[in-house]
Formats: structure tokens, sequence, C-alpha cells
């Protein structure tokens, strides 16, 4: 491999989680993106309240995300040893804590009746 286009990290994700739990996975991000941003532009500003609850989930994300790929590949936490290996595995809680931040906040602000003045 040459080159790290995004066709090779595509049929890289697919083969490690399958087919579909990939493209499902794709889905749903896209889709809690897209509320995200429906919630941004209605409310036209953001709710510290609603932002403290979901910086507040960040570490339940960071860990579930890890977790989840420790689940899905062949290694385990005791094959992590060079530093490419902390490297991904801090980007992988990153993006599980950012996820689940983003999806808590708009789960709030869709389910939860405007209460602030």
């Amino acid at each position: 491999m040459k080159q790290l286009t995004l066709e090779t990290l595509i049929a890289v994700w697919e083969e490690m989680f399958g087919k579909g739990p990939f493209w499902a996975m794709a889905g749903a991000a896209i889709v809690i993106t897209l509320a995200y941003l429906f919630v941004l532009v209605r409310d036209r500003s953001l709710s510290m309240k609603k932002f403290l609850y979901a910086q507040l989930s960040m570490p339940f994300g960071a860990a579930a995300a890890v977790l989840f790929v420790q689940s899905v590949t062949s290694s385990g936490f005791s094959d992590i040893g060079g530093p490419i290996d902390w490297v991904v595995l801090l980007g992988v809680a990153a993006a599980g804590a950012m996820g689940l931040a983003i999806l808590v906040y708009t789960a709030e602000s869709l389910l939860m009746r405007k209460q602030e003045a």
C-alpha cells in the first residue's frame, strides 16, 4: 500500500466491523450530525446546561468506544505496545467522547421542551 485513500479506509473498516454494521454506524453518524445541525439552527445558540450534561457524558463515550473497538478486533489490551497503538486508542476514545456528547446534546434538545428563558 503506497497511498492511504478513502477507499482503502472504507475497505479496512468494512473488514473490521462487517459490511452491515459499518454502514449502519456510518448512517447513524450522518443522521445524528444532521439532527445536531438542525438543533443548532433551530435554537440559534448553545444551551450551557445541555452542554454541561453533554460534557459529563464524554468519559462514558470514550470508554464505550474503546471497549467496542477492542471487542471487534482480534487483539486485546495486552497487545497494545507501540506509540501508534496508543495514538489510535486515544483517537478512538476522543471520537467516542465527542460522538456521545453530540448525541446527548441533540437528544436533550429534541426530546425536552425548552424551559430556559
